[in-house]
């Protein structure tokens, strides 16, 4: 298990008596101090896990993987980034979240909550919630409530990077429609779609469709 962020190891703990090998991406030193008391057997990376290759640490653990982390709240866009970034080295990331930005991640056609995460994180993993965490649940207790889900990769039969690139430009201005977004980029006689439709009531199939009429 590879966990991110794991402060003074609450769930480290836990997490090492179901799995002896453990490697925990810590950025401060004060609570690496305490993780070398609390967990000793872990090996411990002294990183911002934004700059760290987290791809290499992976490859030097055993299979199957997993990757952990109570996602600090300010970071979580980037961080999912870097969890995008691994896909193929892990078997599934359990993530907890800002519920409002995990909302988001699972956020269905239609929903005014949809947008490029959404579509992005959908295109790459099967995405299932696994319980929310109320703000009463840490100490201290933070100002909005928190979400667990659970991220298994899947395998694109499709041009991932491609599609990316169109979901992107797709959602340049969330409330304005499909066509007016993607027109500056791409011929607008091949979206194949209703003028008035916007980003965010596409289908991920609808998107690799229109990414491939493109």
């Amino acid at each position: 298990m590879l966990e991110i962020g794991p402060g003074v190891g609450v769930l480290t703990k836990p997490l090492f008596e179901v799995c002896e090998d453990v490697v925990v991406v810590e950025l401060d030193k004060r609570f690496v101090e305490v993780l070398g008391s609390v967990v000793p057997a872990a090996q411990i990376v002294q990183a911002d896990a934004l700059k760290t290759n987290l791809r290499e640490l992976l490859t030097e653990m055993r299979e199957p993987r997993c990757i952990v982390s109570n996602m600090p709240y300010n970071i979580t866009g980037p961080l999912l980034g870097k969890v995008c970034e691994c896909r193929g080295l892990f078997r599934n990331a359990v993530l907890m979240m800002q519920k409002e930005v995990g909302e988001r991640v699972l956020a269905k056609p239609g929903s005014s909550a949809r947008g490029a995460l959404s579509v992005s994180m959908q295109l790459q993993f099967d995405i299932k919630k696994v319980c929310d965490a109320k703000a009463g649940a840490f100490l201290p207790p933070p100002k909005v409530d928190s979400i667990v889900l659970d991220f298994t990769p899947t395998v694109p039969e499709f041009d991932l990077d491609k599609v990316l690139r169109v979901v992107r430009t797709g959602f340049t201005q969330p409330r304005k429609t499909l066509a007016n977004n993607l027109a500056d980029k791409y011929d607008k006689t091949k979206i194949g779609l209703p003028v008035n439709i916007r980003p965010h009531q596409l289908t991920n199939a609808e998107w690799v469709a229109l990414a491939e009429r493109l």
